[in-house]
């Protein structure tokens, strides 16, 4: 495989003796190796300004929120905020951009299926690990410029955050793919989906603890599943909290749940995804 200068993905496959002996992975992981570049150089194609961007963003957005929040409230508590709102907001911009670029992920690839060892699914994929190393950078830089300007970063329990985070990678990744696949057939839920990401941040324990809250406000959130993600990755960052609002039996539900139905339908209908 290669990718040509023009930045478009062009899959050239060996015939004969040589694509015999090719297995099934290797395959695989060439296709989901090409399509990562071809996600990468398209996500980064203004060029340096576009790797700017993708970094300024987020730090702007968590700039300004923490900046609001403590103009407005003050600090309640000596846990750190800023460093609070940084987990957070990686965690859920990990969620959304997942998601958000899975709607697309089938149409963006649709050129490519004339290759038959280029999958509808494999585009997914691909996407799924370039919003993985994208939220890795942006973490290591906040994490640089912490440590430079002499933040004391104590975690609790890293294991258990990272695990959080690679958790929360399947259950968007099964989220993204049921709703992909929905997305094909009937374009109007996507477009619901999209008007309920933004305002979901607010209401994912994203800004603030659950323990925090008011009895009667957590018996609502806790019906958000992503809320549960969210605390458990800060629950075992933070001394401070607790954890005793996460429900792991509930999150292991809304985890197998669009996984399972996203595969099956998948399954089911790649061919008329391929066609369509």
């Amino acid at each position: 495989m290669k990718i040509a200068g023009d930045g478009n993905l062009k899959i050239q496959m060996d015939m004969g003796d040589r694509l015999r002996k090719r297995g099934h992975f290797e395959v695989f992981s060439a296709v989901i190796y090409a399509l990562f570049l071809r996600e990468v150089n398209t996500r980064f194609s203004s060029g340096t300004l576009g790797y700017f961007w993708v970094i300024f963003e987020p730090l702007m957005q968590i700039a300004i929120f923490v900046t609001v929040k403590l103009a407005l409230f003050g600090s309640s508590s000596n846990m750190d905020y800023a460093l609070f709102i940084t987990v957070g907001f990686i965690a859920f911009n990990l969620f959304r951009h997942i998601v958000d670029r899975s709607m697309s992920a089938f149409n963006s690839n649709r050129g490519l299926y004339a290759y038959k060892q280029v999958k509808p699914i494999d585009g997914l994929i691909a996407r799924v690990l370039v919003e993985i190393l994208i939220s890795v950078i942006i973490a290591l830089i906040f994490l640089l410029v912490a440590l430079y300007m002499g933040r004391d970063i104590g975690v609790e329990n890293l294991g258990m955050v990272l695990f959080g985070f690679l958790w929360l990678v399947v259950f968007a990744f099964g989220f993204g793919l049921f709703i992909a696949v929905i997305g094909v057939f009937f374009d109007s839920f996507l477009k619901v989906i999209k008007l309920i990401l933004s305002p979901l941040m607010f209401i994912s324990a994203v800004f603030y603890p659950m323990q925090n809250l008011p009895q009667s406000l957590q018996n609502i959130l806790y019906f958000n599943p992503l809320a549960h993600f969210i605390e458990m990755i800060h629950s075992n960052f933070f001394f401070e909290l607790d954890g005793h609002f996460i429900d792991y039996d509930y999150i292991l539900f809304w985890t197998l749940t669009p996984l399972y139905f996203g595969l099956f339908f998948y399954r089911k209908l790649e061919k008329r995804i391929i066609s369509k």
